[in-house]
């Protein structure tokens, strides 16, 4: 909480989520201008000194992104397109390889699910016709750094019975 303190007292950002996760971390996610987010991470950086793990600054983040992290599991389902699913081991690395997808192709990022619940890991839904997936899949898999995924899968038509469920 003392990072997250830091951070938006030293510039005025949006905070998305702040808060325990498994297995036994404090996620801080934030938003706003470059110049800002620039000085509030460097301030809770500072604040965290040794206790910081991970750190990630996307400067023109794309459009996609903050919609997706706020739905949470609600995210808007989009009948009859193509799916695909990216799980990563980090927070980080999943909104890296994300933003990345998204700017690889014409896709919708349903859903950004980051930590909660899924020992730390993160995960993602991208919808879209079925090359524009597959485009943006391999996209972030590429982006999301050595070691770092966890998984991805492709569902080309998924069955009606999903819409509005997992997908």
């Amino acid at each position: 909480m003392v990072v997250v303190d830091a951070a938006v007292k030293r510039a005025p950002v949006e905070l998305l989520e702040c808060g325990p996760v498994s297995p036994g971390k404090y996620l801080v996610l934030f938003a706003g201008g470059v110049a800002e987010v620039d000085e509030a991470l460097r301030a809770g950086a500072l604040a965290a000194g040794d206790s910081l793990l991970d750190q990630l600054y996307l400067a023109q983040v794309h459009l996609e992104l903050l919609p997706a992290l706020r739905a949470g599991a609600a995210g808007l389902s989009v009948p009859g397109a193509s799916v695909g699913i990216v799980e990563l081991h980090t927070v980080a690395s999943a909104l890296r390889a994300a933003d990345a997808a998204c700017k690889s192709a014409e896709v919708h990022l349903q859903l950004l699910h980051a930590a909660r619940g899924i020992g730390g890991k993160a995960w993602f839904i991208l919808r879209g016709a079925l090359h524009d997936v597959e485009v943006a899949v391999e996209a972030a898999t590429q982006a999301a750094g050595d070691g770092l995924l966890a998984g991805a899968e492709i569902i080309a038509a998924p069955h009606a019975d999903l819409h509005g469920h997992a997908i």
